[in-house]
């Protein structure tokens, strides 16, 4: 679910607040892309620790862990908001430097197309044959197989048809 600007800034302090104010849209678009992967530093280690936090939290509150305050957490709510607020802010980093690094890939593969067309464009023409008739072509490789004079069926019916006669002659 989105969470409003204004939400934003009562979950995080002043530092995470102007980091993730670069991750919308306006102030996005203005980054370079040195500044947005130093940005995208920053809210991963600020997130990183708000995870790490809560999780402490979340066992201080079953009594599995020691309190490092005065006092065991007694809620991680805010802890959770703020870890969500800063995964949304990664999201929208993350997701402008794909498009960037998307954006560079397709204009350097229409450059390269060009090139490549500019390229074929000055190369000499192919040459063209001497006449119009065909070349002798490939040449003829012989079957290997042996010939089948007869059909395999055939043969049967005649071996049949001796021996009937044989056993007749005989008998």
């Amino acid at each position: 679910m989105a969470i409003s600007r204004k939400d934003e800034a009562r979950f995080l302090d002043k530092d995470e607040t102007a980091l993730v104010e670069k991750s919308h849209h306006p102030e996005i678009g203005n980054l370079d892309d040195k500044e947005l992967a130093g940005t995208i530093k920053l809210i991963r280690q600020r997130r990183d620790r708000a995870r790490e936090i809560g999780q402490r939290q979340r066992r201080e509150m079953r009594g599995k862990a020691r309190p490092q305050g005065a006092k065991a957490a007694g809620d991680n709510a805010g802890t959770k908001e703020k870890m969500a607020v800063l995964a949304q802010a990664l999201k929208r980093l993350n997701s402008e430097q794909t498009r960037r690094r998307e954006l560079s890939a397709r204009s350097a593969t229409a450059s390269g197309m060009k090139r490549a067309m500019e390229l074929k464009s000055a190369a000499p023409a192919a040459k063209l044959p001497k006449s119009k008739t065909a070349d002798k072509g490939m040449k003829v490789i012989a079957n290997k197989k042996n010939e089948q004079i007869t059909d395999p069926r055939e043969v049967g019916r005649v071996s049949q048809q001796i021996k009937k006669a044989q056993a007749k002659k005989d008998g």
